[in-house]
C-alpha cells in the first residue's frame, strides 16, 4: 500500500466515514432503547408541567397531554399566595442542607475505616452496620424511642434518625477500596501523616464523584420525604414543604365541591391542577442544583462499571 493510500485511509477513519459504514442493526436497537428510556423520564415531567398551567376544564376532560390548554397560573398563585409555604420552603432548604452535611459526615466516618484491611473486626462491624438496611422496627417502636430520647416535635427528629444510610455507606466503602490506592496512604504514613490528615488531604479530594453522588442521594431523599414529618411533629413551624403541599392538595380535594358552589362557578384550581403545580414547585430546587454536580454525579454512578 502506497503512502497516499495510507493517508487517505487515515483521513477516512478520522472523518468518521469508517464508523458510519460500521453502523449495525444492534446500534440502532440500542439507540432506540436509550431514546425510549429518556422518554420515560422526560415525558411525565412535561405532562405534569402542562397540567400545572392548564385550565380546570381541559384537565378534568383528560385532554391535556404534553401541551397546556386554556393557560392559567391560578394553581401557582394559590401555592405562592400562602405565606406558610414560603416559610416551609426556607425551613426545608435549611433542614435538607444540615441533614446532607451530617449524613455525609457520618457516612464518611463509617465507610473509611471499614475500607481498610488494618481495622480489626471490620467484617463484624460491617455486618452490624448493614443490619438496618434489611430490618426495621416500624413506626410505633420508632415513635416510642424518639419519645424516650425527647426528640419528638423537634427539628432533630427530621435530621438525626436518617443521617446514617447503610446503602450509601456501602457504596462509599466500595469506592474507597477500589479507587484509592494503598500506596498513597502508605507514603503519607511514612511522612508522618495521621489517619485524619490522610482522609482530609488525600482521600476526600480524590473522592469528589462519590461525594457529589451521595450528597444528591441524601438531599433528594430528605427533600421528598414527608412521612416522618406527619408522624413525629405537631408544631406548624416544623412542617416541611412536602407535607404542606400534601395538606394543600388533600384540603383542595375535600373542599372542591363546596368551593365551586360558594364562588358561583368561579374558576378554582381543581386537585389535579394543584397537585401538578405542587410537584413543579418542589422539583425546581433539585433541578437548579443538579447541573452544578452533574459531571461528578455521572462519574459516581459509573463506580464499579469499569475496571482499570
Amino acid at each position: 500500500m502506497s503512502k497516499k493510500e495510507q493517508t487517505n485511509e487515515i483521513v477516512t477513519t478520522t472523518s468518521g466515514e469508517h464508523a458510519v459504514n460500521k453502523f449495525r442493526v444492534s446500534d440502532f436497537v440500542m439507540m432506540a432503547i436509550i431514546v425510549l428510556l429518556c422518554a420515560t423520564c422526560v415525558l411525565p415531567f412535561v405532562h405534569v408541567a402542562a397540567k400545572s398551567i392548564s385550565g380546570n376544564t381541559a384537565v378534568l376532560a383528560k385532554s391535556v397531554y404534553f401541551w397546556p390548554k386554556d393557560i392559567t397560573l391560578d394553581a401557582f398563585k394559590r401555592v405562592f399566595g400562602d405565606d406558610s409555604m414560603t416559610y416551609s420552603m426556607i425551613f426545608s432548604v435549611i433542614v435538607t442542607l444540615v441533614f446532607t452535611i451530617l449524613g455525609m459526615l457520618v457516612c464518611t466516618c463509617a465507610a473509611y475505616p471499614l475500607s481498610k484491611k488494618r481495622l480489626k473486626g471490620r467484617q463484624v462491624l460491617t455486618f452490624l452496620l448493614m443490619v438496618p438496611m434489611y430490618f426495621g422496627a416500624g413506626i410505633i417502636p420508632s415513635y416510642l424511642l424518639y419519645q424516650d430520647l425527647k426528640v419528638l416535635d423537634t427539628v432533630w427528629v427530621l435530621i438525626l434518625p436518617l443521617i446514617y444510610s447503610p446503602y450509601n455507606m456501602l457504596i462509599m466503602k466500595n469506592f474507597f477500596m477500589t479507587t484509592i490506592p494503598d500506596s498513597l496512604e502508605e507514603s503519607a504514613f511514612l511522612d508522618g501523616a495521621s489517619n485524619f490528615q490522610i482522609l482530609a488531604k488525600i482521600v476526600l479530594p480524590l473522592s469528589k464523584p462519590i461525594l457529589a453522588t451521595l450528597s444528591l442521594f441524601y438531599a433528594v431523599g430528605r427533600w421528598n420525604a414527608y412521612s416522618d414529618n406527619m408522624y413525629y411533629t405537631r408544631d406548624a413551624k416544623l412542617k416541611m414543604i412536602q407535607f404542606k403541599l400534601y395538606q394543600l392538595v388533600a384540603s383542595a380535594s375535600e373542599a372542591q365541591t363546596a368551593s365551586l358552589a360558594d364562588t358561583g362557578g368561579v374558576s378554582q384550581s381543581v386537585p389535579e391542577v394543584l397537585q401538578a403545580a405542587s410537584i413543579m414547585f418542589v422539583t425546581v430546587p433539585i433541578i437548579i442544583i443538579y447541573p452544578f454536580i452533574q459531571k461528578y454525579f455521572v462519574k459516581g454512578t459509573m463506580i464499579g462499571a469499569v475496571k482499570g
